[in-house]
């Protein structure tokens, strides 16, 4: 086999799990900095898919109905707010940051509350002392900040009361940073008549109450009577990107056009390409993305490697595997470790492969998925020497 040639079980990941994106949307097509959380395939309801991302406020509400006591030292609960303005429709990111390196991600709920809990076993109770161990050891001192792309955050210490009497961090606050050159919340939006801000209203209680129908009517009455609304023709791009991926790329460009500083559009544009293969339009959207916003965001990087490598652009496709592996910690970007194995294989690096293949096995769920990686697993490991 020579150096370059990918062994048929790292193809087989490529197309096995690479291409089978598990992003979610949350638009995120809002712009997510440090250890984004997962995205799933663009759908009618935008909202958090991890555990620890509160998706529902089921256990939100588990912990707060607990006493300040039983939750210290297991649970961290906190609130985001943006100054001056509403939330917006996709859950914002919350980080916790040590040392300047990124512990733990979570997301917000729709009325803006987080909740940082250690345990992978959402609700097990029988685990919190070993949860309250690892909070105070791991967590005292560090920084909790929220993550919006144009926006300045407040931030806040965890601190010896947090860990152990209180747990209510308070809130987090964000306002727009003028000099930003992009935005996750298009500025569109405050210029809005107010009969089209009423409709934007409308559609985004639709969403809420799980009625896609109702809020793509109301969105597509609110671009009509203000054919600048940034905002309107994202949201309105992102409900069509199943059912017509045209016009839903329509839509997103219509969304750039209107606002050039608002880079969700890019994002999603670059998911559009990459689900049809279109490797160099996908390459294309996410640099445009980069020269918005350098620092990028989890799935941005994602992209922009997995484009690269099917370019045979090797050595770039690791640079951005690398950085995101660096900006998700957690690994909710599931794949985002499997593609920088295929990276590392094929550039014959069968033994770092392996080693991040194995990794994967610790966080991927027994089932179908965690199968495939063992028998990717034991097909490489004939190709490195004992």
């Amino acid at each position: 086999m020579s150096s370059g040639e990918v062994p048929m079980s790292l193809k087989v990941l490529v197309g096995s799990f690479l291409l089978c994106f598990t992003f979610v949307t949350s638009s995120t097509g809002q712009v997510l900095r440090p250890g984004t959380p997962p995205t799933t395939p663009p759908g009618p309801t935008p909202g958090p898919t991890r555990p620890e991302s509160i998706q529902d406020t089921g256990l939100y509400g588990y912990w707060t109905h607990m006493t300040d006591s039983g939750r210290a030292g297991a649970a961290l609960l906190g609130t985001v707010v943006i100054e001056g303005e509403m939330l917006p429709w996709e859950p914002i990111l919350a980080t916790v940051s040590c040392n300047d390196k990124t512990m733990y991600t979570t997301q917000t709920d729709p009325k803006g509350r987080f909740l940082i809990a250690p345990s992978k076993i959402p609700g097990e109770l029988s685990q919190q002392p070993d949860q309250q161990r690892e909070m105070q050891v791991h967590y005292e001192g560090c920084v909790v900040q929220a993550f919006l792309t144009g926006f300045r955050s407040t931030k806040i210490v965890i601190s010896v009361k947090h860990l152990r009497d209180n747990p209510e961090l308070g809130t987090l606050t964000l306002s727009r940073d003028s000099d930003a050159r992009a935005t996750a919340m298009s500025t569109t939006s405050e210029s809005a008549p107010p009969d089209a801000a009423k409709l934007w209203n409308r559609a985004g209680q639709d969403m809420m109450a799980q009625k896609p129908d109702k809020a793509r009517q109301n969105l597509e009455k609110a671009v009509k009577a203000y054919p600048e609304f940034a905002d309107a023709w994202y949201q309105l791009g992102r409900l069509q990107m199943l059912s017509d991926p045209s016009g839903s790329r329509a839509c997103f460009e219509k969304a750039r056009a209107a606002d050039p500083k608002f880079s969700p559009p890019l994002e999603q544009l670059a998911m559009l390409s990459a689900q049809q293969e279109d490797w160099q339009a996908t390459l294309n959207a996410t640099n445009r993305y980069f020269q918005l916003d350098p620092e990028g965001t989890p799935r941005v990087w994602y992209l922009n490697s997995l484009a690269n490598y099917q370019l045979g652009r090797i050595n770039a496709a690791e640079i951005s595997a690398t950085k995101l592996m660096a900006m998700d910690p957690l690994h909710n970007i599931r794949n985002g470790e499997q593609l920088l194995a295929a990276i590392l294989a094929r550039k014959a690096d069968y033994k770092g492969a392996l080693a991040h293949l194995r990794n994967c096995l610790t966080y991927i769920p027994s089932g179908p998925d965690a199968n495939l990686l063992k028998a990717q697993i034991a097909q490489l490991e004939r190709h490195v020497k004992p």
